[in-house]
């Protein structure tokens, strides 16, 4: 389901300044804080409009998401950074109430934060999963400028130091009420929380400080990976705010499936086609494996779904270095269609044969042969 715009959330315009996103924001926290509206979805409503002032509220982030929108903010598919609970905005009904005195609806610049993790998929070949190999995959990610370096500023024109708040991104106010004096500290709406003015935006990002670029990031699958699992690499997902460290990169695999094996956990399943004439003589037959071919020896009378065990012919176990077995079950055919000549010989062998003694549960492959020639008679 697709995110709500944060803008919409609040009831505010594109370019509401510090003190109106406040005041709408206070609003619709009151309306819907769980202590006051017990109304079923009022809790979830309040965790949507506090995730949207802690975003809009921070000037770095507002500026990602004016950009990138959810995507520069890591929710562009329903996630979230972190768990909005409305505890950093208000722990109860009282907060609430100190809120209008610049208490604790009053939050200070953020620090430095990680970047957003990354997520793409991968289709592998059935080999590259069973023995390795390494993928170039192509993401977008958000990294620093290339430009301004997040300077947000063209180079050559450095930002200015904000009068305001004498560059601490910070201003104070006292207001007075009937329980005395109280004191908010509170973004600077002249900088945003910068503590410097940019007088000359960077051409590049439009002052964001931030950009989207492709980039081709070489990813290792080991051996014996498998459907539905992931690898990750630290470090290589969108770039953190301030001093943060860079988010990750996760890379969830799916494997196509083979022509001839199917894998159950590491041993490999291969299906070998055999007439009836050739289990009843047994015989050296030729099986494939995944690096080649190789021979078994099948004993006469060798009966459907006997299963044959090649060691060492299956996959890499993924949390060691062994590699498993290959598994190679018959799977006898019985012939729907015989010329004269072929039709005359087993009905021949089939009356030397005499009854044979099955379970009524379960018949033998004899069983099926004389059912087969009596459909063609």
């Amino acid at each position: 389901m697709a995110k709500r715009d944060f803008y919409d959330i609040l009831g505010v315009s594109r370019n509401v300044d510090e003190e109106s996103l406040k005041k709408a924001f206070r609003n619709k926290a009151l309306e819907y804080h769980p202590d006051r509206n017990k109304d079923p979805g009022a809790e979830a409503k309040f965790k949507e409009i506090n995730e949207a002032y802690h975003v809009l509220s921070d000037p770095e982030m507002r500026s990602r998401y004016d950009q990138y929108g959810h995507d520069g903010i890591g929710n562009g598919n329903g996630g979230s950074t972190r768990d909005f609970d409305g505890a950093d905005i208000f722990g109860g009904f009282g907060d609430i109430f100190d809120s209008f005195f610049g208490g604790a609806g009053t939050r200070t610049r953020g620090g430095a934060r990680q970047g957003d993790d990354i997520q793409v998929s991968v289709n592998l070949a059935f080999e590259e999963a069973a023995f390795g190999t390494e993928k170039q995959i192509q993401i977008n990610r958000v990294e620093l400028c290339s430009r301004c370096n997040s300077s947000c500023s063209e180079p050559g024109h450095a930002p200015e130091r904000c009068s305001t708040c004498k560059g601490t991104g910070q201003i104070r106010r006292a207001q007075r009420s009937i329980f005395g004096q109280f004191v908010q500290q509170g973004i600077c709406s002249t900088c945003k929380g910068r503590g410097e003015i940019v007088t000359a935006p960077c051409t590049n990002c439009n002052g964001a400080g931030y950009e989207k670029r492709k980039r081709t990031v070489a990813v290792k699958m080991p051996p014996g990976i498998d459907n539905g699992m992931q690898v990750r690499l630290s470090n290589e997902g969108n770039v953190g705010i301030g001093d943060g460290p860079p988010g990750h990169l996760y890379v969830s695999v799916s494997v196509k499936e083979h022509k001839f094996f199917h894998r159950v956990d590491n041993d490999l399943i291969y299906e070998l086609p055999m007439n009836v004439f050739q289990a009843t003589l047994g015989g050296v037959m030729e099986v494939p494996t995944l690096g080649g071919t190789t021979t078994i020896k099948i004993p006469a009378g060798s009966q459907h779904d006997t299963a044959f065990r090649l060691k060492g012919e299956g996959i890499v176990d993924i949390n060691g270095s062994r590699r498993r077995d290959l598994i190679v079950k018959l799977k006898i055919i019985v012939p729907t269609k015989l010329n004269d000549e072929q039709l005359a010989l087993m009905k021949n062998i089939v009356s030397t044969m005499g009854n044979v003694d099955v379970s009524p549960k379960e018949k033998g492959w004899f069983d099926k042969v004389k059912d087969a020639f009596a459909k063609d008679d």
